[in-house]
């Protein structure tokens, strides 16, 4: 006997439940659970099935992408908007994601007209915000309203070649009896803008807000259903802001662009890797420079580590902008491996300017930023690192080798240390430093202890 669906649905995490629950089973969020509409659950009639083809008979037309008019944004997306595509911009609020869409609708105005629907700011606000960045153009048509059937009426006047929802949290159905922001009402609203931009509709971005510990369900909810993600962040006291794309259909993802908030806008960092290690401080003991791949695109990053004694019984191991257990990891291969006394020393590691790093190529380079810190000795300015560190200390190859070199000789540094496994070809005016264990770092500044 088939089973019913699921009545209930968890508010925060989406889980399904065929009665009330007063505790999700999944996320242990309290209280959560809402029944969901009838007209959700039941099955669609009177549709006509579609019918299979031929992989080899499919239509593989290529749509022109619409350019964004912001370089960085465009490498992102893979080249520009793809028409009908439904893209999420997911942040935390106050990131920037409304400037950032702003500026590209009135560059995207150019090729056509924009429709920048307004759910959470009225539209005094929004026109008070795009006069001060510039942004007022004549053909970005600005709608305020939070039920997405009249943003989606607009659109269908408008016609449009790109579609803004900012959020998708504050917009609602008509058709759910839900609060905005549920899970049951985000899912219903992009269903409905999602099914619009694939019947011949624009692209489509979505807004999303998500807090640090990612525990809004909107952006998570709808990672799944769109064509792409992307991932902005920053903030706080740096005035770096990242893109990234954790998601992308129509074009790699994982590729990067540096933007910096001023008061005019967003600007994109023509070159980050010199952005991000402007302010680094020659000669200090703890510094070391990671070459480091954000998708296709190599970037250099400094690794800081302060190294101390400790009065405490169990030391602090704290990390920012790196995983914690990363860093642990580390610090026990060090101490076995490469003879550094480190169990009784507090030791704090940090990637400098806002930056998130969760590659294994950054290894080498915090391995060597820690003993730098140990030893009380500064390592070489001019000295680059690339290459993972096992638990056996030995010292593995990563990949795209050579695009890593040239970077590192582009942004001025001479020498680098690499795996010894690696295969280079000779680059002219830069030295290869190969080491095949952690215990070979010793050699670049003396002993540890």
């Amino acid at each position: 006997m088939a089973r019913d669906n699921p009545t209930f649905e968890c508010t925060a995490c989406g889980q399904g439940s065929n009665k009330w629950l007063g505790r999700c089973p999944a996320c242990g969020g309290w209280n959560t659970f809402e029944q969901v509409p009838e007209t959700l659950r039941a099955p669609r009639v009177g549709r006509a099935a579609p019918e299979p083809v031929p992989l080899s008979d499919a239509s593989t037309t290529d749509l022109p992408r619409v350019s964004t008019g912001i370089t960085g944004l465009d490498r992102v997306l893979g080249g520009g908007l793809v028409p009908g595509s439904v893209v999420l911009l997911a942040g935390e609020p106050g990131i920037g994601k409304s400037t950032l869409l702003l500026q590209a609708a009135a560059a995207t105005a150019d090729a056509g007209p924009v429709l920048y629907v307004s759910a959470e700011e009225s539209a005094p606000q929004v026109s008070l915000r795009a006069r001060r960045l510039g942004c007022a153009h004549d053909r970005v048509f600005l709608l305020t309203a939070s039920v997405v059937e009249d943003a989606l009426a607009a659109a269908r006047r408008v016609a449009p070649v790109l579609l803004i929802v900012d959020s998708v949290q504050a917009m609602l159905s008509e058709r759910v009896p839900a609060v905005a922001g549920s899970v049951t009402q985000v899912r219903e609203v992009a269903g409905q803008l999602l099914e619009h931009a694939k019947s011949g509709g624009p692209a489509v971005i979505l807004v999303g807000h998500i807090t640090k510990e990612g525990l809004v369900a909107g952006p998570k909810a709808l990672e799944h259903l769109v064509d792409a993600v992307l991932d902005f962040s920053g903030g706080g006291s740096h005035p770096h802001r990242i893109l990234r794309a954790s998601k992308n259909r129509f074009g790699p993802a994982c590729e990067l662009a540096l933007f910096a908030m001023g008061d005019n806008g967003l600007t994109e960092v023509a070159d980050p890797s010199q952005a991000l290690l402007a302010d680094r401080k020659a000669g200090a003991p703890g510094s070391a420079v990671a070459v480091v791949m954000e998708g296709l695109t190599p970037l250099l990053v400094e690794a800081q580590a302060l190294v101390s004694r400790s009065a405490l019984a169990n030391p602090r191991r704290v990390a920012q902008g790196l995983d914690g257990g990363r860093l642990a990891l580390l610090l026990a291969v060090l101490e076995k491996r490469a003879g550094a006394r480190l169990a009784d020393r507090d030791v704090f590691a940090n990637v400098v300017g806002g930056v998130t790093i969760d590659e294994p190529a950054f290894d080498l380079a915090l391995a060597a930023a820690v003993l730098s810190s140990a030893a009380e000795h500064a390592l070489p300015d001019e000295l680059a690192f690339f290459g993972e560190v096992g638990l056996l200390g030995e010292i593995r190859a990563v990949n795209h080798p050579q695009e890593r070199l040239r970077a590192a000789h582009a942004t001025g540094f001479r020498r680098c240390v690499v795996p010894a496994s690696t295969k280079l070809a000779p680059l002219k005016g830069m030295t290869t430093l190969p080491l095949s264990d952690v215990a070979g770092l010793k050699q670049l500044f003396g002993a540890v202890d």
